[in-house]
């Protein structure tokens, strides 16, 4: 998965979503960063400007950080995601969910409201057929989408209940077959998914397990899952002597999660908000608060022996802004992306090392707007 509480702040790489009236506004002068190496470049990736209530479209090239255009929001702003075929980003704002249609990276100029639904996080399944959100309600819904990205909300009985009313983050698993909710308090919910069952995608017995989370004083803040469906990851609160952890789970037959020898690890702060696994499937990247000093990134190294799974601790974090909130990977596997909602500053971006396999270099930071998420093309 390339993609906090989004109400806070959303980092994607992909489209974007923008609002209604002067939607479109020409580009600012603030953000044009040179950095090392100046040969990389990346996809397009969407920072959401709580600021100023807009998305704005930027990309890296040849070593250069250079906004695109900026589009403006009708509300204020809770959450973003972007469909796997990179044709529609769904953005969800105070007022509802608005569609935007991508074209080589621009938005539509007239976004379509499609629901009232103030979502706080929300995904597409790999199939581009279903938006999988959730409010804080107290129910989990998977809305079907059409072809023109737009949803039909015939589907009354395509939701499931959720215990306790915070959801941090949801995550749809790679393979499409489950969704993983980070509830706080209330631990993590897990639900079977069939997208094929138009009908009822989560089934007559959708819910398989609850509380994942085993710390009695902790809350799931953050989850994700390995590119080959082979790890749960959840970030939880007070997971290791009173500090942050990564819990990781292997995921068997019928959804049955194993926690791994040596999970909880410790990962490095507070709270971490944000969970990367790295498209290649060999490292997992952490974003962790650290009260209201700068944050950090911790990254851990994936070993597999057979059906068993170790991690390991890089030997080297980066810092990031304060209270980062969103961590992606650019879609051309090349940067990570961080965006803190305290600044100092609001977006930083990193490349791999080319001689220390897995570990980050700060390559771009800017505070030219104030961040509350981001989002990446796939």
């Amino acid at each position: 998965m390339k993609m906090g509480k989004w109400a806070r702040l959303l980092l994607a790489a992909a489209p974007l979503v923008a609002g209604c009236g002067d939607f479109w506004q020409a580009p600012g002068t603030s953000s044009s960063t040179t950095i090392t190496p100046t040969t990389l470049s990346s996809g397009y990736f969407y920072v959401l400007d709580s600021a100023t209530g807009q998305v704005i479209a930027y990309d890296i090239a040849s070593g250069t950080l250079t906004e695109v255009a900026s589009y403006a929001l009708p509300s204020p702003p809770l959450a973003i995601a972007v469909a796997p075929n990179n044709d529609f980003l769904y953005v969800s704002t105070l007022n509802g969910i608005y569609l935007y249609t991508i074209s080589s990276g621009a938005l539509s100029t007239s976004p379509t409201l499609i629901t009232s639904d103030p979502a706080t996080a929300m995904q597409v399944d790999a199939t581009d057929s279903w938006l999988v959100e959730a409010s804080g309600s107290g129910y989990l819904y998977a809305i079907p989408i059409v072809s023109s990205g737009e949803l039909n909300g015939s589907c009354s009985a395509c939701h499931v209940p959720l215990t306790g009313g915070t959801v941090n983050q949801l995550a749809i698993a790679p393979d499409n077959d489950y969704i993983f909710v980070a509830g706080g308090t209330s631990g993590t919910a897990a639900f079977t998914f069939t997208a094929t069952n138009t009908s009822d995608p989560f089934g007559s017995a959708a819910y398989f397990t609850e509380g994942v989370e085993t710390s009695s004083a902790g809350a799931a803040l953050s989850v994700a899952v390995d590119p080959s469906n082979r790890l749960l990851y959840i970030g939880e609160a007070d997971a290791v002597s009173s500090s942050g952890g990564l819990r990781a789970f292997t995921i068997g037959s019928g959804g049955a999660l194993t926690e791994i020898t040596g999970s909880p690890l410790a990962s490095g702060g507070t709270g971490p908000r944000a969970i990367l696994p790295k498209s290649t499937g060999d490292y997992v990247y952490v974003a962790n608060w650290s009260g209201t000093s700068t944050g950090n990134i911790t990254g851990f190294e994936i070993a597999a022996d057979g059906s068993s799974y170790s991690l390991t601790q890089l030997s080297s974090s980066v810092s990031t802004g304060i209270e980062p909130v969103g961590l992606v990977e650019d879609s051309s596997d090349q940067f990570v992306l961080a965006v803190s909602e305290g600044g100092s500053p609001y977006l930083d971006a990193y490349y791999f090392d080319t001689s220390t396999a897995g570990q980050l270099d700060t390559t771009i930071t800017s505070s030219a707007f104030a961040t509350m998420g981001i989002a990446s093309q796939h």
